[in-house]
């Protein structure tokens, strides 16, 4: 025998009980299957005989071709690799919730597979406990006093001038977390009869269908969503409510490492539920992004990125967290070009009472006062001197009038003189300017 024969023989040999170790007599035959292949190849392409003795075109066909049929055969019987991490969202995922003792609850059993992203590592599937339940007729009740630890930011601060406010910290430990620290998840945290999914459906949906009378529970609705830029139809239901899901602008995993760890438990059920950190979207994308900040994950739809890391800086400044160095270089990066966009304050945090709506008062009326009577000066009994007439007197100035506030027919009225945005409390406001009731009008 040859060297080189037996060298090719002994490479042989190896790949296949490597092929069996890693994957059994499946493994072991793919591994044969390709050495034979290429073997075959060979003798097909050069008319030579090989180091395994093969003479002729025909022969060479002839071992490729069984080795193509081989390479099937060990790929059929070979194990599935299930040990591949898919990447899933954070708390915010609309998984398959728990099942429940109740026949007639719906809970969703189908959840889209979702895409791993581009800039972050897949993470494990979280537990069952991990995973913020769908459309559940029971509404959870919160104890306590839920409220965040900070007003939200002033009106017309910008966002770049608040993030410079933000402390810049290293990510902490991920020790320790676990989404029922943050309370049960969709609580009825404001204490309307609804929890907090539906309030977010009502909010970000159109064309909404309820499922009975009361309008709380969202049967169907129409998502245009911000972070796709795309339109989406919802349906509750077993196998479809995962379609349209609730994001954490913020996701809770990553307010726990870089502060959370310090709020109070009621702090955390504000955090979890503030609307200004709930935005409803496309559930494949929820997923995708998992619990990455705004150095790992940005939305799809560019034209929405400002506003995406301006609520993140106003969530963020409200609860007291902090960022990391490349999570403030990202957001810095994209404000730069926003055209100096206000950080959100229009939506009401748990810890912030609405402000008084204005009471107009009428102006005052300002009555003239009327000249006082001087009398005729008497003439001595002998000098009569010509007749003085009286200084005049001037009347007392009028107060004018206050402005009276301006008047607008509609959106383009406002527009046309230059309000838009109008925003709820000012002059001019009227309540049908503001359809998505933000407390903005005329903004889109």
């Amino acid at each position: 025998m040859r060297t080189s024969t037996a060298l090719i023989a002994g490479l042989a040999i190896f790949l296949v009980i490597l092929g069996a170790i890693i994957g059994g007599v499946g493994g072991a035959i793919i591994m044969a299957a390709i050495f034979a292949f290429f073997t075959g190849l060979y003798t097909f392409v050069t008319s030579r005989p090989s180091w395994a003795r093969l003479n002729g075109r025909r022969t060479g066909a002839i071992t490729a071709g069984a080795s193509i049929v081989a390479l099937l055969i060990g790929g059929a019987i070979a194990p599935a690799d299930d040990s591949v991490p898919t990447a899933v969202a954070e708390q915010t995922q609309e998984a398959a919730p728990e099942a429940t003792s109740t026949a007639d609850a719906p809970t969703a059993s189908a959840t889209p597979s979702p895409s791993p992203s581009p800039t972050r590592t897949p993470s494990p599937t979280p537990k069952a406990s991990d995973v913020a339940p769908l459309d559940s007729d029971a509404v959870a009740d919160v104890t306590g006093t839920p409220r965040a630890p900070s007003d939200q930011p002033a009106a017309n601060t910008t966002a770049l001038a608040l993030l410079e406010t933000l402390p810049i910290k290293g990510r902490a430990p991920k020790t320790g977390y676990d989404r029922d620290l943050f309370g049960q998840a969709w609580a009825d945290v404001d204490r309307n009869g609804c929890d907090t999914r539906n309030d977010m459906l009502n909010r970000d949906l159109t064309d909404i269908v309820y499922t009975n009378s009361v309008p709380c529970k969202v049967q169907s609705g129409v998502l245009n969503d911000p972070y796709t830029a795309s339109t989406i139809a919802f349906l509750r239901g077993q196998a479809t409510s995962t379609a349209v899901q609730i994001d954490h602008v913020v996701a809770l995993s990553d307010a726990w490492q870089k502060g959370a760890q310090q709020l109070t438990p009621d702090q955390r059920v504000a955090f979890a539920n503030d609307p200004l950190n709930l935005q409803s979207t496309d559930g494949p994308t929820n997923q995708q992004k998992s619990d990455g900040d705004a150095a790992t994950w940005l939305p799809p739809n560019t034209s929405y990125r400002c506003e995406y890391v301006a609520r993140q800086v106003s969530v963020k400044a409200t609860y007291v967290l902090w960022v990391t160095q490349a999570e403030h270089d990202a957001i810095a990066r994209i404000l730069s070009d926003c055209n100096g966009i206000l950080a959100p304050t229009n939506q009401v945090a748990p810890s912030v009472t609405p402000p008084p709506a204005p009471v107009e008062t009428e102006a005052p009326v300002v009555v003239p006062v009327a000249p006082p009577v001087v009398p005729e000066p008497v003439a001595p009994p002998v000098v009569v001197p010509e007749p003085v007439a009286p200084a005049p007197v001037a009347p007392a100035p009028v107060a004018p009038a206050p402005a009276p506030a301006p008047y607008y027919a509609n959106c383009d009225a406002v527009r046309a003189a230059g309000a838009a945005p109008i925003y709820a409390g000012t002059p001019g406001f009227q309540p049908k300017f503001d359809r998505d009731n933000d407390g903005i009008g005329c903004d889109s």
